[in-house]
């Protein structure tokens, strides 16, 4: 180990010098202590002092590269699920981008009304916009659907008790849970029904002098079949009515598009989920909606307006940016047509299956054009799930590539496309790996070729 060089003394070497030029020195300083102290903990004897330079410097470039890579980058997801929570849920339309971009060059009105020059409400960006698309009396607007149910049990059920069907106590992404988030709200936890099966009785049964509220969750993320019984929105609110207790839904899924007329079922939009009766709905913004991430609060004027003055909801806010993407994608939504169009989940999810098999031979022809070092390519129909929580019984036929390589196998291929620039996120099945385009954009398939002929390098 004596022979490893010093950090000054590699700093003096011309391969090093040149990267100064380019690269902050600090990066380049913490660059080399890494890679010295990693061949210094690899303890190989007898390795002369223009080795271990040599093997440093060789390693330096892609070491600097990778401290100043963005932590957060931009990923082919050839997985073929829509709203992808993991790889950041709904992409967003060319006019949320510039939105966005154009807000975050300098100010805005963002709370300043420019008619009267006086404080404005940050909302009256979004608030006309979603009562015309919903129906809503009233709307408020924070930063997820988490957050809005959080801050619905605060303002209206916090001391008090909240009725829930035991079917309905779901864990969403990440360990969050129904009853965590609502002890946090400060209102208490009363479960009726059992796993399978909650009756409008039950309800009943379980309301008290100290009942708040009626809740109703959308399971997000499974599906209950079999001996299974649930109460519609719509019986729980005439129960609500009855007894004189507001009742909320957590909607979660967002939709203002009427999926139902393109096949696509149990995608009940915000519109109809309002319309059944609930005085309160809740939903995220970045799911079948394809906005920003935003928790949606719709409902009546005397539950949803004094929600607007709750001290959480200041912490709970929306930034400039993602009230800049949200009201530029609600500007697409006053003609369905052009959202369907332009907004990437609705497109994605509406597709032609046709298309979505030329685009499959796209990618096929152009990595054959391109070498197929090794691949076996073919075409194979499957199914996209929406994803994100939102429809987990529902799924959408597409087309994927299939690929084996004789000498790659199937986790060490998915392992290479993951480590590509840009990274390829693709599934596994029967032994291949498959590429499903209907989640890839027509301007991507050129670089998902070049990811894949760069994982057969080396084979």
């Amino acid at each position: 180990m004596r022979n490893l060089p010093s950090i000054t003394f590699l700093l003096g070497q011309d391969a090093v010098r040149a990267l100064l030029r380019s690269h902050p020195r600090p990066v380049v300083v913490n660059a080399l202590r890494t890679l010295v102290e990693q061949h210094r903990a690899g303890g190989e004897p007898q390795v002369s002092r223009e080795a271990w330079v040599s093997r440093i410097l060789s390693r330096l470039p892609a070491e600097i590269a990778g401290r100043e890579a963005l932590p957060v980058r931009r990923v082919i997801n050839a997985a073929g699920v829509v709203v992808h929570t993991n790889l950041g849920r709904a992409p967003l339309p060319e006019e949320a981008l510039a939105a966005i971009a154009d807000t975050a060059r300098g100010y805005s009105n963002l709370e300043y009304d420019l008619g009267t020059g006086e404080r404005s409400s940050r909302l009256v960006h979004v608030e006309g916009m979603l009562r015309a698309l919903t129906g809503a009396e009233c709307v408020h607007a924070v930063n997820n659907n988490a957050a809005a149910v959080l801050l619905c049990l605060a303002g209206l059920a916090r001391g008090r008790e909240v009725i829930v069907s035991r079917g309905e106590l779901v864990e969403i992404g990440g360990s969050f849970r129904i009853p965590e988030i609502m002890v946090e709200s400060g209102a208490r936890l009363v479960e009726v029904g059992t796993t399978n099966r909650t009756r409008l009785a039950d309800y009943e049964r379980a309301i008290t002098g100290q009942t708040a509220l009626l809740l109703k969750v959308h399971r997000s993320n499974f599906a209950l079949r079999g001996f299974t019984e649930e109460v519609p929105a719509g019986e729980l609110a005439r129960l609500g009515g009855r007894a004189g207790i507001p009742v909320m839904e957590d909607q979660g899924s967002g939709a203002l598009f009427d999926f139902g007329a393109h096949g696509i079922r149990d995608a009940l939009s915000l519109r109809r989920a309002l319309a059944a009766g609930p005085g309160i709905v809740t939903a995220s913004g970045d799911k079948l909606l394809g906005g920003p991430q935003a928790g949606i609060i719709l409902g009546k004027e005397e539950l949803v307006a004094p929600l607007k003055k709750h001290p959480l909801s200041r912490a709970l806010r929306l930034d400039k940016l993602r009230l800049a993407a949200l009201a530029s994608v609600l500007r697409l939504y006053a003609d369905e047509r052009r959202a369907q169009a332009r907004v990437p989940v609705l497109r994605m999810l509406l597709e032609p299956e046709e298309r979505v098999r030329a685009r499959a031979l796209r990618l096929i022809r152009r990595v054959r054009r391109e070498g197929r070092p090794g691949f076996a390519l073919s075409l194979e129909r499957g199914a996209t799930s929406p994803g994100g929580g939102a429809l987990p019984d529902v799924f959408v036929p597409t087309v994927c590539v299939a690929v084996s390589h004789p000498r790659i196998p199937e986790e060490r291929l998915l392992e290479r496309l993951r480590a590509g620039d840009p990274p390829v996120v693709a599934r596994a099945g029967g032994g291949r790996v498959l590429l499903d385009l209907r989640t890839v954009r027509d301007d991507e398939v050129a670089d998902l070729a070049s990811a894949l002929l760069a994982a057969a390098i080396g084979d």
